[in-house]
């Protein structure tokens, strides 16, 4: 069996969250725009930002690997990956590609009309950018001079300054190809070196955490600083006429230094909560932005009274891989995703704009806001674990609730503040070493069921945060294992836990001191899902099976199996007719509810560790292994033809899909061929049911509905200044009307002969459909005359009509084949509204020619026989139809 290429429902549409990695950020000034623009790596694309909004602009195509570094001058963005460098205009378009590499290149530096690479073996290559041409190319001693770093000082021709991880630099001419000074450094590996506004001067970060700013020309020490925060990542100087120097380190924190007091400004610890991989102060504004390998994209604003840095706008995304992912609104457009950073993110499905971050959870949420100056990181939460929401009462009151990794106490957030809540939901008694494992939220938004891993269940009150009861009697057990589930109705009337002892309960919402229904289940359960509207309760088994249970009349309704690794979440689709499942197995499977059967499965590279069915069936949200952004699949049976059928895991072969990248894919032309679905043969909408039953044409209601008034319309439609006649072309073709362009080369196919003189072969003024009309005879051609009439515009039908009169060029012969054509029309009961229409305007038309001719009445008098059949067929099926409904509404 031939292996599949793609899942039979779901198709990768893009992914979301990614803003960041550790690649410095280049940032672009464009003129035309007036804006600068950051250009940011997310692995094997970049993004483009504007920085007045701070909106994403562009994605630019894929590469075929990560992207190692970037650098970008007026007219291109250069990104490296692998052993490649490309470069992009806009943004997405690709012009040119330099090769000749052999090892992946980690440093880049346009040079005037010439782009310097640096590799991982040491090679320094210089190529025309134009002519995608190789200049020069260097080789140095990794023993003695590792190049760790590259710049281009100001005013110095032709010169670079290189560092290296030895600590010395030099300084080299490129168009001599030759070294024109070394500097024997400072005992200790060069990080950055950044040229500084003033001339001659460079900053040099140390390895060992100094920061020296050098006079090249004289080779002398002007200042230097001890940074204490991490080794220097980057450094930056302000340029807007402000003698300061901004570094990043390692470590997240920003420091600034007063470059004439030689002197700390101020600074700004964690930052970032990972590295600060790129630090640019932007040209003549108190601008700054930084990048981090955090997932973030920030600008910052010297505003401050000791001339410190706020944030302005930032980007970001979860710093950890996230875990959770749950749709929160009934439009299906936004995401709650939850991570391992202890944060909870706002993703829109729709645009990047309106992704928010409600922060992280925290001890105390005051404190952590307070913009002191120390270090918060005591007070975060543990990662996310579960999390459920209810926006019926957003406006009003926190509406999400959330358990953390080995604590009791569930925190809440509210979504219309876009913030952590102020209620820490914990009972009053509870032993140590006890965890909570299950919430639900219920339907009203009122209150917050939770279950622990000692057999408890407790209520709480969203609005106020107190406690409101528990369930069980004795020691408040609800179940002697740990609670693995808890779910409610629609209604609120009942409460269903689930528990290690393999148990599910039934309780009233109200009264819970003893259930009124157990079940006893035959295996034991990891988590469970609930679909309210449908009242199905959906079992996530320890034996890697699903039970799917109906709430209604207590009772397993369900099984599904097939999955052969941990199940690590399930959800319904929005009618309720699918279940989907991931699984440790890094499979995703669909199973059909009504049939009991498997209908899709296919394979991801990394593990599936949560995922979400949109409200309005459109998405499927996927978390991953490994993977800091939540990936969306298309429902392909909104926009195609699906057949669906069940599959047998065991002699399928499976699909292995990648996951969805940034950018939309563009699929080959070569690579589209014949669409499989899967043996069943694509069903065709015959032309007619019946020949009893009356079929209207496709044609659109401006083609007939107005035939009888375009006087009406011509008047309406009259240009209010004249029109002007054109000159004549020294020759042209002659049209047909209608309203597509077609070209009348009929009279050329008909005088096919050899002689000179263009002879007619009649005097006939008749027009080339009268033509064809006349020499009709039978059902096929008067089938050709009705298509062309279709092909017509209301004008030309009412000039072919009119054309049809003894004054006007025609004749009785033209008009009686015209009534006959409406007959055929009639009697095979196809294209009745376009009948009835054309019959209106010929009689309209032609009524005192009728009057007078025997032969046309008699004509005439067989298309009204045809249209009371017709009309009476079609008023018997009316009434009858009338009658069946007023009596299905009378029972």
């Amino acid at each position: 069996m031939s292996a599949k290429t793609s899942s039979q429902i779901f198709t990768g549409s893009r992914v979301l969250g990614y803003v960041s990695t550790h690649v410095p950020f280049v940032a672009r000034f464009i003129k035309r725009r007036g804006e600068t623009l950051l250009c940011t790596s997310v692995g094997k694309w970049f993004h483009t930002y504007g920085c007045d909004k701070f909106r994403l602009l562009s994605i630019s195509g894929e590469h075929p690997g990560p992207i190692t570094c970037m650098s970008g001058d007026n007219y291109h963005v250069y990104a490296a990956s692998e052993n490649n460098i490309y470069a992009w205009r806009r943004g997405c378009e690709l012009k040119h590609i330099y090769r000749g590499h052999n090892a992946p290149i980690h440093k880049l530096l346009p040079f005037g009309t010439h782009l310097i690479s640096i590799d991982e073996d040491n090679i320094l290559k210089i190529f025309v950018i134009r002519e995608e041409t190789e200049f020069l190319e260097l080789g140095f001693d990794e023993n003695n001079f590792k190049i760790s770093t590259i710049c281009h000082p100001p005013t110095y021709l032709n010169k670079i300054l290189l560092g290296s991880t030895q600590g010395q630099l030099q300084l080299w001419n490129m168009r001599t190809s030759k070294l024109v000074y070394t500097f024997d450094g400072w005992e200790s590996a060069v990080t950055v070196t950044e040229p500084a506004p003033a001339v001659d001067v460079v900053a040099i970060g140390l390895a060992n955490g100094k920061i020296i700013l050098h006079n090249l020309r004289y080779d002398q020490t002007i200042m230097d600083f001890t940074h204490d925060w991490g080794m220097v990542s980057c450094l930056s100087f302000r340029l807007d006429g402000i003698p300061v120097m901004v570094t990043g380190s390692t470590k997240g924190h920003i420091v600034m230094w007063d470059l004439e007091e030689k002197r700390i400004m101020s600074q700004i610890q964690s930052a970032h909560a990972s590295r600060v991989a790129g630090l640019q102060c932007l040209m003549s504004e108190p601008l700054m932005v930084t990048n981090s390998q955090d997932n973030s994209l920030k600008m910052w604003i010297f505003d401050m009274p000791d001339g410190g840095a706020r944030l302005l706008k930032k980007r970001e995304g979860h710093s950890h891989p996230p875990n959770l992912v749950r749709h929160c609104e009934p439009t299906g457009e936004n995401l709650l995703a939850a991570g391992r950073d202890s944060s909870l993110h706002i993703m829109n499905t729709v645009t990047e704009t309106f992704n928010k971050s409600m922060g992280k959870a925290s001890y105390n949420r005051k404190i952590s806001k307070k913009k002191k100056r120390i270090q918060t990181d005591y007070l975060v939460l543990p990662s996310i674990t579960k999390i459920s929401s209810c926006m019926q009462r957003d406006k009003q009151w926190d509406s999400i609730a959330s358990l953390h990794d080995g604590m009791y106490m569930a925190t809440t957030w509210s979504y219309n503040k876009i913030c952590m809540g102020q209620h820490k939901l914990k009972p009053a008694e509870m032993e140590k070493g006890v965890e909570a494992t299950c919430l639900t939220v219920t339907h009203c938004g009122n209150f917050v069921i939770i279950g622990y891993s000692n057999g408890q269940v407790h209520k709480f009150n969203m609005q106020s945060g107190l406690h409101r009861g528990f369930y069980g009697k004795e020691k408040k057990l609800a179940h002697k294992g740990a609670v693995r589930g808890v779910e409610t109705d629609l209604g609120n009337q009942r409460t269903i836990t689930v528990g290690g002892d393999d148990k599910m309960k039934f309780w009233h919402f109200k009264n819970a001191t003893s259930p009124f229904h157990v079940l006893k289940l035959e295996e034991s359960v990891s988590f469970t899902k609930c679909h309210r509207e449908s009242g199905l309760l959906a079992l996530a088994n320890e034996d890697f099976s699903i039970s799917l249970v109906d709430i209604d009349t207590m009772k397993i309704v369900r099984k599904f199996d097939g999955h052969i690794g941990k199940i690590n979440d399930i959800d319904f689709d929005c009618q309720s007719r699918w279940l989907v499942s991931s699984s440790m197995d890094c499979t995703i499977c669909t199973w059909d509810i009504p049939s009991a059967q498997l209908v899709d499965i296919f394979y991801v590279e990394q593990p599936c560790t949560s995922l979400s069915m949109s409200p309005t069936g459109d998405y499927l949200a996927t978390t991953h292994v490994g993977e800091l952004g939540v990936f969306l699949w298309a429902n392909k049976l909104l926009y195609e033809r699906v057949f669906l059928k069940a599959i047998d895991r065991n002699t399928f072969a499976i699909p292995k899909l990648k996951l969805p990248n940034s950018a939309i894919e563009k699929p080959d032309i070569e690579d589209i061929g014949i669409i499989d679905i899967g043996g069943e043969t694509e069903y065709k909408s015959p032309e007619q049911i019946s020949r009893e039953l009356i079929t209207l044409s496709d044609q659109p209601t401006s083609r007939w509905l107005n035939l009888l008034n375009l006087d009406i319309v011509k008047m309406r439609n009259k240009p209010k200044t004249p029109l002007t006649v054109p000159k004549s072309a020294p020759f042209f073709l002659p049209t047909i009307p209608s309203l597509n362009l077609e070209f009348d080369l009929e009279k050329e196919k008909e005088s096919g002969k050899d002689g000179k003189l263009l002879i007619p072969e009649s005097l006939s003024t008749l027009t080339g459909f009268a033509k064809r009309l006349v020499a009709s005879n039978d059902d096929d051609e008067y089938n050709e005359c009705v298509e062309k009439l279709k092909t017509l515009s209301p004008a030309a039908i009412e000039a072919e009509i009119i054309s049809m009169a003894v004054d006007a060029g025609g004749s009785i012969e033209v008009m009686k084949h015209f009534l006959s054509l409406i007959n055929y029309m009639l009697k095979t009961n196809k294209d009745f509204e376009l009948a009835q229409s054309y019959l209106s305007l010929f009689l309209k038309t032609h009524t005192k020619v009728i009057s007078q001719s025997q032969e046309l009445r008699t004509v005439l008098t067989s298309v009204e026989e045809s249209a009371v059949q017709a009309w009476s067929r079609l008023q018997n099926h009316l009434m009858y139809n009338i009658c069946i409904v007023k009596a299905l509404k009378d029972m």
